[in-house]
């Protein structure tokens, strides 16, 4: 059974000296290729999950420190986020029980699906243990694939995105490098 990351785990790993420099040029745009929907009640867990992502080939896109929403109106945030979005391949929710409450995922996960580009978006799921599902309690984030950790039959774990309908993963890496 795949494992989701623990809060605890993400934390830790944003702990990290890479991770904090990895984390302060997130909202740098050029070259961006992962866009992460999160809600700010976690923003302790976005280095991490940042880490993770970049260490597996992604070059993520956090707004939290982007100066172009800071301060701006739901107008201006949302016309610059699609913007973002349109240049990013993928995008990646980090998915825990403080997601419900937020304003802005709902919106980012539907802009981010679009037409026919649900295989382009993966849910990060965490909370307190690594069996917990009570990111899960929104019935449309069961369209998504899941990013875990866990192994293929006869080889050692590694990040993977699992598609939980299908039972089938790949590699974190290779759905990061792969072309819009």
């Amino acid at each position: 059974m795949p494992e989701f990351t623990t809060y605890a785990q993400l934390r830790e790993w944003g702990r990290r000296p890479e991770a904090k420099t990895l984390f302060e040029k997130a909202f740098s745009l050029p070259g961006k290729n992962v866009f992460l929907s999160h809600t700010t009640a976690d923003d302790d867990l976005v280095a991490g999950v940042v880490l993770v992502l970049e260490q597996n080939g992604g070059r993520v896109y956090v707004d939290h420190q982007d100066p172009s929403v800071d301060g701006a109106d739901c107008v201006a945030i949302a016309e610059h986020l699609r913007k973002v979005m349109r240049g990013c391949a993928r995008l990646v929710m980090l998915a825990s029980p403080k997601s419900k409450d937020s304003k802005w995922i709902p919106w980012e996960l539907g802009l981010g699906d679009g037409l026919e580009r649900q295989s382009h978006v993966a849910l990060f799921p965490s909370a307190e243990s690594s069996s917990d599902l009570a990111w899960s309690e929104r019935e449309y984030l069961s369209l998504y694939q899941r990013i875990v950790w866990d192994h293929f039959e006869g080889e050692s774990n590694q990040w993977l995105v699992w598609d939980h309908i299908k039972n089938v993963g790949t590699p974190l890496s290779d759905w990061l490098s792969r072309p819009q």
